[in-house]
C-alpha cells in the first residue's frame, strides 16, 4: 500500500509534512477558489473499508444492516459539510502489481488460519486489535451499497490509484481521501488521511507533498523516483536494495545517523544525480528498466519527468477478448463496470482474468470445500454465457485465468477455467438478446437463464411466488446443499430461518444479538453464503439483470450474528416455533421455502438428513464483551463423529489423509478439468 516507509517517515520523522485540516473550512476555501463548482472529495473506497466496517462482530459473515447504517452516517456527515463525494473501487489487478497482490493474500491466509485456531481454542471471536479479517465480499458489496445511498461510485479499469489521481486533478477536486502514500507521489489534489478522519468535528490530516519536497530539497517531479528507490507495489523493495544500501552507507559517512536517514539518503542521492547536473545514476540494466516502468505509472496525462528519456504515458491495457465478443457487448460492459453497476462481467470480457481475495475458510475443514471450488461450476457457466465454449477454426479454446485465494493454493500461477454450456438451455446463448431486448418476455428468459447458471432451471415457475431476496436465498442454499452433499437439515433450517427473520429486524435489533459461542463450522457456512451472493450478482449481470441488483445484496438476505444464533439453536434441537420467534406468518413462509429446497435436493438425489451436532459446554474464563468483563463463555466441544478422509467433493476436491502426528485434516486442492494448457 504505497511507498515503503514513507507514511512513517512523514508522521514520525518529519511531522511538519502532516497538517491538521478542517474539512468544512477547506470546502469553503475551495468553493471560493472555484466558484460555480461543488467542493468534491475523491474517496479511495478500498482504503476506507477498515474505517467503515466498525461493527463489533466480523467473524460471523458480516453485520450488513449495521454496516449500511455506518455508510449512511459517513455520507450524511460530508453532505452536511457541503462536500460532494465520488467513490472509486479497484476494478482490476494490473499484472505489474500481481506479485505484491499474491504476497498480501498469502499473508492474510496465515492470519485466517490463526483466527480459526483461536475460535477452536476459545470459542470466541478474536480481539480485533490482535487478529482481524474483513467479511467476505465487503469491497464488492460496498460499491452497490454506496450507489443505493445515491452516491457517485466508480470502478477502475486500470490501476486504481492512477484513476483516482487523474480524476481528482482533471476535475479540480479539493482532495483525495485514502490511506496510500502513492497519493503523495502523484502530482494531483491534496492527500487526506482516512485513518485520521473524525466525523464528529470533520477534521483529518493532510500529508503535504509540497512540504515533503521542501524538507528533502526535491522537486515535485523527483517524487516518483524517490518512491521507486524506496520501494512500492511496482518496484519491489528488494529490487533496489543494492543501490539503496550503497547510498545509505555513503550518507552515513557524512551525517550522524538519525531516524529516517534512509529517506534522507535517497533524497540526497537524487539531488546529486539530477539530470540538470548531467550526472548518471550508475544503474544495472534491470534496475534501469524497473525505475522507468515505476516512474512512468505516476505520470498523469500531460505530465512529464526529467528522469525519463521519453516521457510517454504508461501504456493503456489492451482488450484481449474483442475477437470473441461483439463490440456492442464490450462497450456496454465497460460502461456498466465503470459506473459500478455490474460485477465480474467486464473482467471476463476484457482480458479474461478474474481474481478473488481471501475468505474466512478453515484450512482444516474436511466437509465444506472452499468457496473457489464450491462455486466453480457456476463460474464455468457464467463464462460460457459470455464467451464461446467451442474451439475456433484454428482449434484454440478460450479460457479464463482465475487468481482465487483459498487454503492450500500457493498462487504461483492462475488456474485456466474453460467456459461450459448451460445444462438446460441448449445452443449458444444470445447475449445480444439478453442484454438489449426490452420486451416483457425477455425478463422470463433472463431469469430462467440465471437459474440455469445455478443448475435450478426447472424451478423457474415455483420460484415466481417469492420475492427477489428469498429467491436468492433459495438458489444459494439449494446449490450449496446439492454441491457439498454435506449440509444437514439443521444447517438448512439455520440458513432459511435467518433469511425469513432478517427481513423484519432493524440494525439496532441486530446490534443487540449475542451468541454464547462462536462455532468454526458456522463461520465457514456464513462465509460460503455471502461469497455465493457475489456470484449471484455476477450471474445477474451476465444475464441482463433479470432481478433488481439491490434486492440481491446481503443487507436484504443475511446477517452474520443472526445466522450464527439460528445455527446454534437448530443444532441444539430448538423447535421451528423458536427458530421463527413464534411468529405464525414467518413460520408459514419458512415451511414453504423449506419444502421447496428439500424437494429440489431430493429430486437431485441428494436428500438432506438430520445431523445435529450435539455440543457440551463447560464454564470458561471471563472474556471481554462490549468492553465489559465478567461474562462467562462456554467452551465448545464437538461430540459428533469426525468425517472420514474419504469424503469426496464435487469437482474432485478432496481432503488430505489424516495426519496422525497432528490429529487434524489438511486440504489438498485440485481443480480437475480446468487446467487447460494453451
Amino acid at each position: 500500500m504505497g511507498v515503503k516507509g514513507l507514511q512513517y517517515f512523514m508522521e514520525t520523522c518529519c511531522p511538519d509534512t502532516c497538517a491538521p485540516v478542517d474539512l468544512k473550512q477547506m470546502a469553503l476555501n475551495h468553493a471560493k477558489a472555484h466558484p460555480g463548482s461543488a467542493a468534491t472529495l475523491v474517496v479511495d473506497g478500498m482504503a476506507c473499508l477498515r474505517y467503515w466496517y466498525r461493527c463489533q462482530a466480523w467473524v460471523h459473515g458480516g453485520q450488513w444492516q449495521e454496516y449500511m447504517h455506518i455508510l449512511q452516517e459517513f455520507v450524511d456527515a460530508f453532505t452536511a459539510a457541503g462536500i460532494r463525494l465520488v467513490f472509486f473501487f479497484d476494478g482490476t489487478v494490473e499484472e505489474q502489481k500481481r506479485a505484491e497482490w499474491v504476497k498480501r493474500r498469502l499473508r492474510v491466509n496465515q492470519d485466517i488460519a490463526r483466527i480459526f485456531q483461536h475460535i477452536k481454542t476459545h470459542g470466541e471471536q478474536p480481539n480485533s486489535r490482535d487478529l482481524f479479517c474483513l467479511p467476505s465480499g465487503l469491497a464488492t458489496f460496498s460499491r452497490f451499497a454506496l450507489k443505493s445511498l445515491g452516491q457517485e461510485t466508480r470502478c477502475s479499469v486500470r490501476e486504481g490509484d492512477y484513476e483516482i489521481s487523474d480524476y481528482a486533478l482533471s476535475h479540480d477536486c479539493m482532495g483525495i481521501l485514502g490511506q496510500d502514500t502513492d497519493f503523495v507521489i502523484y502530482n494531483t489534489a491534496p492527500y487526506l488521511s482516512i485513518s485520521k478522519l473524525s466525523l464528529n468535528n470533520m477534521t483529518t490530516v493532510l500529508l503535504s507533498r509540497e512540504r515533503l519536497c521542501q524538507v528533502l530539497k526535491l522537486h515535485m517531479t523527483d517524487l516518483p523516483l524517490l518512491s521507486c528507490l524506496l520501494g512500492n507495489d511496482i518496484v519491489p523493495e528488494h529490487q533496489m536494495q543494492r543501490l539503496r544500501n550503497s547510498v545509505l552507507a555513503s550518507y552515513r559517512k557524512k551525517h550522524t545517523q538519525v531516524q529516517g536517514d534512509k529517506v534522507y539518503a535517497v533524497a540526497e542521492f537524487i539531488t546529486a544525480h539530477h539530470p540538470s547536473r548531467e550526472e548518471t545514476l550508475m544503474l544495472v540494466e534491470a534496475e534501469e528498466e524497473a525505475l522507468e516502468k515505476g516512474i512512468r505509472i505516476y505520470l498523469l496525462p500531460g505530465q512529464t519527468s526529467p528522469w525519463l528519456k521519453c516521457s510517454r504515458p504508461f501504456p493503456e491495457s489492451v482488450c484481449s477478448m474483442d475477437k470473441y465478443v461483439p463490440s456492442e457487448i464490450l462497450q456496454a460492459a465497460i460502461e456498466k463496470h465503470t459506473r459500478a453497476e455490474c460485477f465480474l462481467v467486464y473482467n471476463v470480457l476484457y482480458d479474461g482474468v478474474v481474481d478473488c481475495s481471501n475468505s474466512l475458510e478453515d484450512e482444516d475443514e474436511v466437509e465444506l470445500p472452499p468457496q473457489a471450488v464450491l462455486y466453480l461450476p457456476v463460474r464455468e457457466r457464467i463464462y460460457g454465457l459470455l464467451l464461446p465454449g467451442q474451439p475456433d477454426c484454428y482449434g484454440h479454446t478460450v479460457s479464463v485465468k482465475e487468481w482465487f485465494v483459498f487454503p492450500g493454493n500457493p498462487l504461483q500461477e492462475p488456474t485456466r477455467v474453460t467456459p461450459k454450456p448451460l445444462n438446460y438451455i441448449k445452443g449458444p446463448p444470445d447475449l445480444m438478446a439478453l442484454w438489449f431486448r426490452t420486451d416483457p418476455e425477455v425478463k422470463t428468459i433472463q431469469a430462467s437463464t440465471l437459474l440455469d447458471v445455478f443448475d435450478l432451471y426447472e424451478f423457474t415457475e415455483e420460484l415466481k411466488q417469492f420475492g427477489t431476496p428469498m429467491i436468492a436465498v433459495i438458489c444459494l442454499v439449494t446449490y450449496i446443499a446439492i454441491q457439498t452433499r454435506q449440509l444437514s437439515l439443521e444447517d438448512v433450517d439455520a440458513y432459511l430461518s435467518q433469511a425469513v427473520c432478517v427481513r423484519f429486524k432493524s440494525f439496532t435489533e441486530m446490534q443487540q444479538l449475542r451468541t454464547p459461542v462462536v462455532d468454526p463450522r458456522a463461520v465457514q457456512l456464513g462465509s460460503l453464503f455471502v461469497r455465493g451472493l457475489t456470484y449471484l450478482i455476477a450471474a445477474n449481470s451476465a444475464c441482463g439483470f433479470p432481478f433488481p441488483m439491490g434486492e440481491l445484496m446481503p443487507w436484504k438476505t443475511f446477517d452474520g450474528l443472526l445466522f450464527h444464533s439460528k445455527y446454534l439453536q437448530a443444532h441444539s434441537g430448538s423447535p421451528k416455533e423458536e427458530l421463527l420467534e413464534g411468529n405464525p406468518s414467518w413460520i408459514s413462509l419458512f415451511l414453504s421455502v423449506r419444502e421447496l429446497v428439500l424437494g429440489a435436493c431430493r429430486r437431485r438425489g441428494t436428500p438432506v438428513q438430520s445431523h445435529p451436532r450435539t455440543r457440551q459446554y463447560r464454564d470458561a474464563w471471563p472474556v471481554e464483551v462490549d468492553g465489559l468483563r465478567g461474562e462467562r463463555r462456554p467452551q465448545l466441544h464437538h461430540t459428533t463423529q469426525q468425517p472420514t478422509a474419504s469424503t469426496h467433493y464435487q469437482q474432485g476436491y478432496r481432503p488430505r489423509p489424516r495426519n496422525p502426528k497432528r490429529g487434524r485434516y489438511h486440504l489438498a486442492p485440485r481443480w480437475p478439468n480446468s487446467q487447460n494448457k494453451d
